[in-house]
């Protein structure tokens, strides 16, 4: 099971975006999302992430190449999977989670359930307090083929955690996974940080969450 401990790093509210991902780049180390668990889905992308906290947000930063882009959904919880999509998946109790998808212009998905089939969105004005940022822009495209590099820098709040009695992330214990998916892209495909033990793609799989220990 991979393990991650979330280093805690100085950014306030007032802290500029760019002065915050600064601190983020500087601070912490990158970590690979590169597990093929479904061998009829082969194709791995590079894929990478950063993740720190500040008391009351989470920072995240991903770093993809890939071949293939997508970039249609622009509805706040629209199929956001179906794009170029990165993706973080959170249970701060151990139990039920959030997850969090974010297409590769910076729409994002956010549910909460025990499972794939009971879930329930998170307010979509509590959405838009996440920042949000990529580099190719937030403006969507059609598919894509050739040799692409993109980043995306985002602030989670803990006020988004709707449904938990969060107020700080200092200390906490979670269990999480990071993934990489784009089901309609030309070529469809299913990365993980940590390993996923079922028959099919299926990222709704809390029991092969990894460890998120918070500083």
């Amino acid at each position: 099971m991979n393990q991650i401990f979330v280093k805690k790093i100085d950014v306030k509210k007032d802290t500029s975006f760019a002065e915050a991902e600064n601190r983020l780049e500087w601070q912490t180390v990158t970590h690979m999302i590169q597990t093929l668990n479904w061998k009829e889905f082969s194709y791995l992308p590079v894929v990478n992430f950063r993740i720190a906290h500040a008391d009351d947000e989470i920072l995240l930063k991903y770093y993809v190449a890939e071949k293939h882009l997508r970039a249609r959904e622009t509805r706040i919880n629209g199929d956001v999977y179906k794009d170029s999509c990165v993706e973080f998946f959170i249970s701060p109790d151990g139990k039920d989670y959030y997850n969090f998808e974010f297409s590769c212009i910076g729409t994002i998905h956010l549910g909460y359930g025990p499972g794939r089939g009971n879930r329930k969105f998170v307010d979509p004005e509590l959405v838009k307090k996440i920042e949000i940022r990529s580099s190719l822009g937030s403006a969507p495209f059609n598919d894509k083929s050739g040799d692409f590099e993109w980043e995306m820098m985002i602030r989670i709040p803990v006020e988004v955690f709707q449904y938990s009695n969060l107020k700080s992330f200092d200390g906490l214990k979670a269990s999480a996974n990071f993934y990489k998916c784009g089901d309609e892209t030309a070529v469809a495909h299913y990365v993980t940080w940590n390993p996923v033990k079922t028959e099919n793609p299926d990222y709704h799989q809390p029991a092969f969450f990894g460890k998120l220990e918070f500083e």
